[in-house]
């Protein structure tokens, strides 16, 4: 067992990097690690069902469309675009993994979105 204390983070350091970062990057930064998350919970990925919660990716849904109609007007339509079509994707992904699907206006992130069909 080692004598040395836990290194402490240098929150000088970390704030002054943080500084540098556009806004614009750091939502978009966000919205991907949403996209990911819910990807994930949705069974997207290699793993397939195995982290597989859609109860989980249901909230990760709806906060990812709540952050785009957010920063809807902060980020051009550049960063914007790929993004709704991730989301869109994401929630018919979500509604094609339910045994019983929402009504159309009542899914993931619809509320900010309007109805998904698909």
């Amino acid at each position: 067992m080692s004598d040395t204390p836990p290194q402490n983070p240098d929150y000088d350091t970390m704030t002054r990097d943080i500084a540098e970062v556009p806004a614009v990057e750091v939502i978009v930064t966000v919205a991907v690690n949403l996209m990911s998350a819910a990807a994930v919970k949705l069974g997207l990925t290699e793993e397939g069902d195995e982290h597989k919660d859609l109860d989980e990716a249901r909230k990760l849904v709806t906060a990812l469309a709540g952050l785009l109609d957010a920063s809807a007007t902060e980020i051009s339509s550049f960063h914007a675009a790929p993004l709704r079509d991730g989301l869109k994707s994401l929630q018919l992904a979500f509604r094609e993994a339910s045994l019983v699907p929402d009504e159309p206006g009542q899914g993931p992130g619809e509320k900010y979105t309007g109805p998904i069909y698909g």
